[in-house]
């Protein structure tokens, strides 16, 4: 409307990224559309130069599963106004989780050097557990029509288009 462009950040964590495959498909068909509305301070999947700073929307994908992550995810929730859970990981921890319902026979050697040599977590946990968020797309990937929803509902919240 006046120039301004919506803030975003797009992250992601313990996941197979296949939310982020979906987005960075979604940006063949809207990027000349998205370029005018949106500002993308943060997609380190398709730029080097990134900040965090100052974000109206932090889109987070993935599960939180290490005390790295845990910080990492902290900062991004104190530099957003807004953060969007992404797929089913981040949204309910699983299939990433599943490694919480080993018992303790099934935790291998190579599962216990795993878990030392990244600095794993004991317990892999949703988004919501680690920060608050304000809404979620669920969805193994994302569900395509709800990401785009969500975006436009934070593009009228911030009168970037008519609401």
């Amino acid at each position: 409307m006046d120039g301004k462009k919506l803030a975003v950040g797009w992250f992601s964590f313990t996941c197979c990224e296949d939310s982020t495959i979906l987005f960075t498909e979604l940006l063949n068909d809207h990027l000349d559309e998205w370029k005018k509305l949106v500002d993308f301070k943060y997609v380190r999947q398709l730029k080097t130069k990134n900040s965090i700073e100052g974000l109206d929307v932090a889109f987070v994908e993935g599960a939180i599963s290490s005390a790295k992550q845990e910080a990492e995810v902290k900062k991004i929730r104190d530099n957003a106004k807004y953060v969007v859970a992404i797929g089913a990981c981040a949204c309910t921890g699983l299939p990433s989780a599943s490694r919480n319902d080993f018992k303790d026979e099934m935790i291998t050697e190579r599962i216990q050097w795993y878990m030392k040599n990244f600095d794993y977590s004991q317990k892999v946990r949703k988004l919501e557990e680690v920060i608050k968020i304000d809404d979620a797309v669920p969805g193994c990937p994302m569900n395509a029509e709800t990401f785009m929803a969500m975006l436009t509902k934070y593009l009228k919240l911030f009168s970037i288009v008519p609401a």
